[in-house]
């Protein structure tokens, strides 16, 4: 059995695969190494390459994904029927949900103008400030990230609501836990909106100019998701209007965002480069190799694997069964 790992591995996480399954053969390279006939003579994938070159390869018969993001690779033709899609959710909570921290406290206690008045020299008062205490939180999309986000603002005393596909049981953390269907009439109490959605047709422009108006005036939205969630255009109208005071975003649309976009300049916009996942974070490549591993194993011994996407939907079945480990 030979398996094709791209993941960037140090000799310590290799061991850890290789002792998950001692009669494979793992090949280790970059994804854009990888050539036809190495592809064509490995049974699963660890780790992310081209989607379009998995289209056909019947002998690939398990794909882990490096990344929690799988839409690239469910449309109809990518992978052959039968072959296995897993992904890496749960590894990235921690990094990104501190991001999000980060991204929120530079604006609502404007430390990116203090930034600014210390390079030019400058002693200077940036006036009032915002609290995560007793303010309204709206999450929209509670998996792991949305969830660890949460559990944090619950933490720092905001209270925090939640939406998800199906509602289930609500964590202690949260205030409310409610549906898509119940956005529209959640949305005018929140302080905070943050979205870490995946990118599907359902999610495409969910927030647009109708959305945003509905915002609490001077509310700030945060996206970690896909930035097709969000109509740029609208959201750059939001804040130049003052209907949102900020906007706290990894992610847009497009990637990268053109430079003579309107958005790049847009009051009280903090926008990074979708750098807040990434290998950034060395815990969360960590994490990532505990997945694949866990996996491996399983896949080895003929069992059932964790994190499975369901390929018809774009994201993973979100499940107690289906969550592989990411701690150790």
């Amino acid at each position: 059995m030979k398996i094709l790992v791209t993941l960037p591995l140090n000799e310590r996480h290799k061991e850890k695969l290789a002792q998950a399954a001692p009669e494979a053969e793992l090949i280790y390279m970059g994804s854009k190494e990888v050539t036809d006939e190495v592809l064509e003579s490995v049974s699963a994938v660890i780790g992310n390459i081209p989607a379009q070159r998995l289209c056909g390869r019947s002998n690939i018969r398990w794909v882990q994904l490096g990344s929690a993001g799988a839409d690239k690779y469910v449309g109809e033709g990518i992978l052959p029927a039968g072959t296995i899609l897993t992904n890496s959710s749960g590894a990235y909570s921690l990094a990104i949900s501190e991001h999000m921290i980060g991204q929120l406290l530079m604006h609502i206690k404007h430390l990116d103008g203090y930034y600014d008045a210390q390079k030019e020299k400058r002693w200077t008062d940036c006036g009032a400030v915002r609290s995560i205490w007793d303010s309204h939180t709206l999450v929209v999309g509670l998996g792991d990230i949305g969830g660890e986000f949460a559990r944090k603002m619950a933490a720092l005393g905001s209270h925090v609501t939640g939406i998800r596909r199906h509602v289930g049981e609500k964590p202690a953390y949260l205030e409310g836990l409610y549906g898509l269907d119940r956005l529209d009439e959640l949305l005018p109490e929140a302080d905070y909106v943050a979205l870490c959605l995946p990118g599907t047709g359902a999610t495409r422009h969910l927030f647009d100019a109708a959305r945003f108006g509905r915002m609490k005036r001077g509310a700030v939205l945060l996206n970690v998701g896909r930035g097709q969630a969000v109509d740029s255009y609208a959201l750059n109208d939001a804040l130049r209007s003052g209907q949102l005071s900020g906007a706290c975003i990894d992610v847009v649309e497009p990637e990268p965002l053109p430079a003579d976009h309107p958005l790049w300049d847009a009051p009280g916009l903090l926008l990074t480069p979708h750098v807040s996942g990434d290998f950034h974070l060395p815990e969360t490549l960590e994490r990532i190799v505990r997945i694949a591993a866990f996996n491996l194993r399983a896949f080895a011994a003929g069992e059932t694997l964790k994190n499975r996407v369901d390929l018809s939907a774009g994201y993973r079945r979100n499940d107690e069964e289906n969550k592989a480990p990411v701690e150790c």
